[in-house]
């Protein structure tokens, strides 16, 4: 018997993007197991249910193998070749550019999708379609922190330091993440900071199993998080515990943002978020006492109608205490998606090109048409945001392409979000299963999968990875790179769009250079001999060459760069290398609570599920973990309403109505209620959740809107 095959790769679901093995068991011909990969240093071996649980959505048994086409007959979707599939979705878009325009299709990704995969569709949409009506899903995951990081720092990486700096600080602010569900291999770095003697608070409405592991819980009403780090601020300057060097020599516009703070004094940011100021004080003096700290967000604060602002207070409170710009210390997001960081870098976003180049730049756009090999001008400008192009489905936007994304469970308003998807005269879905958008789709193109393909991501740390092809695809599927090279052949465009990975990632390297995110210093052979390379990584200018090289050794470049794992260390990404204050104040949610609908709404996530679930929720082992929505609500509202452990609550908002069990906890604030957002039907949360969006990010306000309560 021949031995088994062993490749490594990442797992395909969180930002981790965590280290693990394909094994091919001779044995078992065309299956694969996961096997422990204890040399990459982000896990280290460890790995979630999720990711142990992975290759269960490689079977044929739970995933697309076919291409469908819908009958025009019965409306239902029928198997179908892929020359017709891919003719159909040709013609689909060509028609509607033919009758309204470019900007009359649109394109809609994920952030799941790998950079090479951006890169394409962002190229896609604006070569071969002509059309700005280009966003994705990650515009509901980490937009606000990008924001918030380029005002601030000039820059945005999720994280401007390695994991590993995590256990080394002094004292970490956690702020609305909950990383024992989320991204549980990541615990490890919260423990081993408590270890070596290290503080942690968390901040969360919720006592969840991470903030079990604080040294000091803040509950703040949801929504009120801006209002918290305006406060904790205020402590810090009445105490004097500023650090006005650190100020003076690497910041501007203190003054402003220090007026903005002054106003928030201890007890009126009590009222406004329910946190004790004996607490607030205890957190401040924390947080100062420590000689190095960290404050790192993700979706509590983020996702928000005001979180570009919420998280632009957190950045203040490191730059005021001098807790940026040096080692051990600093801001960071922890990125939600897989490919979260990548995938807002390389162009699939509505005002972005590759390089997290911004596409109103000249010069930015002049750089990338060059690569291209077409006029600038001929460049769309910048279109809809997320939830806008899906708001304008139907209307303005008749014909979508969607890639890796299912908004149908995934996004704010849902309900409506479905109305508008059904309403549009032509869908065409590219996913390894059947998702709930697919289901509407006129045509429906089965994809590879991590396992099945070759291709880079970009982790929470902004770590480049080389996710490797372990296992041959079934015979009806193809590669999204496949795709959009067939669909922009069929449209008039028989070259520039490559099939394989590596070619397209050193297109991707060449329009990224020079730019914020700039990988041309970056190859598919550096990252699996570094076991992933940091961006920014330019590529060293080559050296003139001697008049006679030495006997026996060849031209070649300098030394390469060697990526850049800590940013900000000598100055900020910003045109004087000074960090920005941003003056804020708190305000109030989009929807606040009234008489009609006095409970506060929350969602998130749950450790045996992901995102909205299309995958996670076709593995065995996951559903019986976590088989189905809940309403997580206090002992006392759920006496108040008269609902028991188990009974079926309704959750009514001003969008819709959602039911499910209820879970009693005391574990929540008596005046929210909480619901996770994987499951699609009557307990699909994001029924309930309101498309208010940040002014700035254009995130929606998934973490809070007003809600009634009623036994079902």
């Amino acid at each position: 018997m021949s031995e088994a095959v062993t490749t490594p790769t990442h797992c395909p679901y969180c930002a981790l993007q965590c280290g693990m093995s394909l094994r091919r068991p001779p044995e078992r011909p065309g299956s694969v197991e996961v096997v422990d990969r204890t040399d990459f240093p982000v896990n280290r071996g460890a790995l979630c249910g999720k990711g142990r649980t992975a290759p269960a959505v490689l079977s044929s048994r739970v995933r697309l193998t076919e291409p469908l086409v819908r009958c025009p007959d019965t409306g239902a979707l029928r198997p179908a070749t892929w020359e017709e599939a891919l003719a159909a979705v040709a013609d689909g878009l060509r028609r509607t550019r033919a009758d309204h325009g470019p900007d009359a299709v649109g394109v809609f990704g994920g952030g799941g999708l790998t950079n090479e995969k951006a890169y394409a569709l962002g190229k896609f949409a604006r070569l071969v379609l002509a059309t700005s009506q280009i966003d994705y899903n990650g515009r509901f995951c980490m937009s606000s922190a990008a924001a918030a990081h380029g005002r601030a720092f000039g820059l945005d990486r999720g994280l401007p330091f390695p994991l590993e700096d995590i256990p080394r600080t002094g004292c970490v602010i956690l702020v609305g993440s909950n990383l024992a569900e989320t991204m549980p291999p990541a615990l490890r770095y919260l423990t081993e900071l408590k270890e070596n003697g290290g503080r942690l608070i968390v901040v969360d409405p919720r006592r969840t199993r991470t903030a079990e592991q604080a040294d000091l819980h803040l509950a703040p009403r949801p929504g009120t998080d801006l209002a918290l780090a305006l406060g904790l601020l205020h402590l810090v300057v009445a105490e004097g515990r500023t650090d006005e060097e650190f100020i003076r020599e690497r910041t501007t516009d203190w003054e402003a943002a220090r007026a903005g703070v002054m106003a928030h004094w201890p007890e009126l940011v009590e009222r406004i978020t329910g946190v004790p100021v004996p607490l607030l004080r205890d957190a401040a003096r924390m947080f100062c006492d420590a000689e190095n700290a960290m404050v790192l967000t993700a979706r509590g604060p983020e996702q928000q109608s005001k979180g570009t602002d919420t998280v632009g207070a957190w950045i203040n409170l490191c730059l005021a205490t001098g807790r940026a710009g040096r080692p051990l210390s600093g801001y960071g997001c922890l990125t939600g998606q897989g490919n979260g960081q990548g995938g807002r870098e390389h162009g699939q976003k509505a005002d972005q090109l590759p390089g997290y180049r911004k596409l109103d730049d000249p010069a930015a756009r002049a750089h990338v048409a060059e690569v291209w090999g077409v006029a600038p001008e001929s460049l769309p400008g910048p279109g809809r945001s997320a939830y806008e192009l899906l708001d304008a489905l139907g209307g303005d936007v008749r014909a979508l392409l969607l890639m890796g994304s299912n908004p149908v469970v995934s996004a704010p308003r849902a309900a409506h979000v479905e109305q508008r998807l059904r309403s549009l005269d032509f869908l065409a879905v590219a996913d390894v299963v059947l998702s709930e958008t697919a289901e509407l789709a006129d045509v429906v193109l089965p994809v590879t999968q991590w396992a099945e393909e070759t291709g880079t991501t970009t982790n929470l740390e902004g770590r480049v990875l080389l996710r490797r092809q372990a296992l041959t695809p079934p015979a009806g599927v193809r590669s999204d790179l496949e795709v959009l090279h067939a669909l922009a052949a069929l449209l008039g465009w028989e070259k520039g769009f490559p099939t394989d990975p590596e070619e397209v990632f050193d297109e991707l390297r060449r329009a990224s250079a020079g730019g914020p995110a700039d990988y041309s210093g970056i190859s598919y052979r550096r990252i699996r001999e570094e076991n992933g390379v940091f961006w920014p990584c330019p590529r060293p200018a080559r050296p003139a060459p001697p008049q006679s090289p030495p006997t026996g050794v060849a031209a070649r470049e300098d030394h390469p760069h060697p990526g850049t794992p800590r940013l900000f260390l000598d100055r900020f990404a910003t045109p004087d290398g000074r960090a920005r204050f941003v003056s804020v104040v708190h305000r109030a949610a989009g929807e606040e609570t009234d008489d009609e609908y006095p409970v506060v709404l929350t969602t998130g996530r749950v450790v045996a599920q992901y995102q909205s679930g299309a995958q996670t929720r076709r593995v065995p082992e996951l559903n019986a973990a976590a088989p189905g929505p809940f309403v997580e609500l206090h002992p006392r509202l759920a006496e108040r309403i008269g609902v028991a452990e188990g009974e079926r609550v309704a959750v009514v908002s001003r969008r819709g109505r959602a039911v499910a069990p209820a879970r009693i906890t005391t574990a929540i604030r008596p005046d929210t209620v909480f619901m996770p957002f994987h499951w699609p039907g009557e307990g699909r949360a994001n029924t309930l959740t309101n498309p208010a969006l940040d002014p700035v990010s254009r995130m929606p306000e998934f973490k809070t809107c007003a809600v009634r309560l009623e036994p079902a």
